[in-house]
């Protein structure tokens, strides 16, 4: 071959490599969604801890929540496992996950609780395995890893819900009985009356940019997915999707850093809206001039999309579930979320 020849094909190899790159990225965000069998009283689900671990007492509770829902449950190897503010090491943990999905006698995989340590196991999970073993996957908070990685690597839907050691209320256990037992479709969620009445003004709820829009549910805490932006499992084909954030403990200067970083890794403008949920703990210290709305309204209020905060999820007692890859309608004016879809079969 000539020189030229070679230097022809070599100035090339950027854009060939951008076709290709470009084309993986198509085929792992157009992945065919995939619901799980929906929850039976008398069904068994694999408790496991895949972040941080729980006190002995919390850990007896979190079973006794899953039975009051009627359910039997089998607990991980090392769910009860401690390793700093770890369960475990990371294989002990991911191997819990993989024999949750493999063990046909579970029909549901429910986290114990989030803390610290998901990200960890991201790459080295077994996708296919999951994907050909579809269940129910379910928690909140540093969970949010895994939710984006199944989902846009298996098309698995998801449950952004209450951790097995959550304080499960009327209003927390209604929920995951409509979206994950009796399903139906459409599935209004409305503000908890008791969140509603507390007095603090972070359960206030606040419209950023008024509208309704539709589109599937993608998003979880913010804290993770700012974490795995820039990485293989960050979030990806957002475009149309209704996006929800949460958080907790978080001033307000840190979650404007969060959202500028989630503004310059996602192209926000592309999503059909954006639900906020309520950001417990995150009031400004004395002297802090910007509040949490202010933040809001600063990175958010400029995208053209219909935008609310203080929805009934989050780090707080009350909260809805929500399927991950869902169809839904978010409406700011009545403050509401209506699932479109069942999230289960």
């Amino acid at each position: 071959m000539k020189r030229r020849e070679l230097l022809k094909g070599a100035a090339m190899l950027p854009f060939l490599a951008q076709v290709v790159f470009s084309q993986k990225r198509l085929s792992a965000s157009s992945v065919k969604i995939i619901k799980p069998k929906r929850l039976k009283k008398g069904d068994t689900v694999g408790v496991i801890a895949p972040s941080s671990g729980v006190s002995p007492e919390d850990f007896e509770k979190a079973l006794q929540n899953l039975e009051d829902l009627g359910l039997k449950t089998k607990v991980g190897k090392s769910a009860r496992a401690v390793n700093g503010f770890l369960a475990g090491a990371d294989r002990e943990r991911l191997d819990d996950l993989h024999r949750a999905f493999s063990d046909t006698a579970i029909k549901a995989v429910w986290c114990l609780r989030g803390g610290y340590g998901a990200s960890r196991l991201l790459p080295e999970i077994n996708f296919n395995l999951i994907k050909k073993n579809p269940k129910i996957f379910i928690g909140y908070s540093d969970i949010t890893a895994l939710h984006t990685a199944i989902y846009q690597n298996t098309g698995l839907v998801t449950f952004h819900g209450p951790v097995a050691a959550s304080t499960f209320s009327d209003y927390t256990k209604n929920h995951v009985a409509g979206v994950l037992m009796n399903p139906s479709a459409p599935y209004r969620i409305e503000l908890s009356p008791d969140n509603v009445a507390k007095e603090s003004n972070l359960f206030k709820t606040e419209i950023i940019t008024p509208g309704k829009c539709r589109g599937a549910l993608i998003g979880g805490n913010l804290s993770l997915l700012t974490a795995v932006a820039g990485t293989p499992f960050a979030l990806r084909n957002t475009n149309g999707k209704i996006l929800f954030i949460e958080d907790v403990g978080e001033q307000p200067y840190r979650v404007d850093r969060m959202l500028t970083q989630l503004r310059q890794t996602v192209d926000l403008r592309r999503l059909a809206g954006i639900a906020l949920g309520v950001f417990e703990d995150c009031n400004p210290k004395d002297g802090d001039s910007q509040s949490l709305v202010d933040v809001l309204k600063d990175r958010l209020g400029d995208l053209g999309i219909p935008v609310i905060y203080g929805l009934s999820f989050g780090h707080v007692r009350d909260q809805f579930t929500l399927p991950v890859g869902i169809k839904a309608e978010l409406d700011t004016e009545s403050a509401t979320l209506t699932l479109l879809e069942t999230g289960v079969i």
